[in-house]
């Protein structure tokens, strides 16, 4: 009450401010949240940061060096060519966590890329039934054309890409054609592109489904995960030897 006007006037904003912060806070501010009505608590409980588990079991070590290393994985033709539209379902796990261990990654990622147009990478459960029950799904989705040599009897679909005798379609493929060592304008050579080119179309629309890369994380130099979860190889238009792509990325 001593004070100037100006004074006065200070405290009383200082004063409001405070009310306002503390309205936006809300009760569960300070020492008084346990006061809060029990539908409230609920809530605040429900909007708390989630427990951040200890992997292992074991306290996290500071990371290392950097780890920047790609490799390539193999897998060979269950069986000879030529393609015929067969589907097959690999489980490359241990092979990519062959590669962690082999590069010295201890935290960080791994990143899978397929290097083929009919093939395609996922995570799920691997299991014999469960990859007949896939490949029947898959074609179920996308029938083979009625000309592939995966077609159901009595097949009716077909696809404008299998039509084999009309490609290469336009300037651009005739191109990408000479780019991959054929010289489709030599007409002896434009027949033996077409020789070999399968009846694959719905290989190539299924693989667009599942994907052609993934991520894993990586800690204490181990995949992470799940308990029934495997990496998996599908091979929508084998037999054929086939190539994946690894990348280890973060620390030693």
């Amino acid at each position: 009450r001593t004070g100037t006007p100006e004074t006065m006037l200070v405290a009383v904003v200082a004063l409001a401010s405070l009310h306002h912060v503390a309205a936006l806070r809300g009760p569960f501010a300070g020492a008084h949240a346990s006061r809060a009505p029990a539908k409230a608590t609920r809530e605040a409980v429900d909007a708390s940061p989630v427990e951040q588990p200890q992997l292992g079991g074991q306290q996290q070590q500071q990371p290392g060096l950097a780890v920047c290393r790609h490799g390539r994985l193999t897998l060979a033709a269950p069986e000879p060519g030529p393609p015929r539209q067969a589907i097959t379902v690999d489980d490359v796990t241990a092979r990519v966590q062959a590669f962690v261990t082999e590069v010295g990654l201890r935290e960080g990622h791994v990143t899978l890329v397929t290097q083929h147009t009919t093939t395609a990478v996922t995570i799920n459960e691997y299991e014999t039934r469960l990859a007949n029950d896939l490949r029947r799904w898959l074609l179920s989705v996308a029938p083979a054309d009625r000309r592939s040599a995966a077609a159901a009897p009595g097949a009716t679909v077909t696809y404008a890409h299998n039509d084999i005798d009309q490609r290469p379609d336009g300037e651009a493929e005739r191109r990408r054609c000479q780019e991959n060592g054929w010289d489709v304008d030599d007409p002896q050579v434009l027949e033996a592109w077409r020789a070999q080119e399968p009846i694959n179309a719905h290989a190539h629309l299924l693989a667009m489904l599942l994907g052609a890369t993934l991520s894993v994380p990586v800690s204490d130099g181990r995949l992470l995960l799940g308990q029934w979860q495997s990496i998996l190889s599908v091979d929508l238009d084998g037999p054929r030897d086939r190539c994946l792509v690894v990348s280890a990325i973060g620390f030693s």
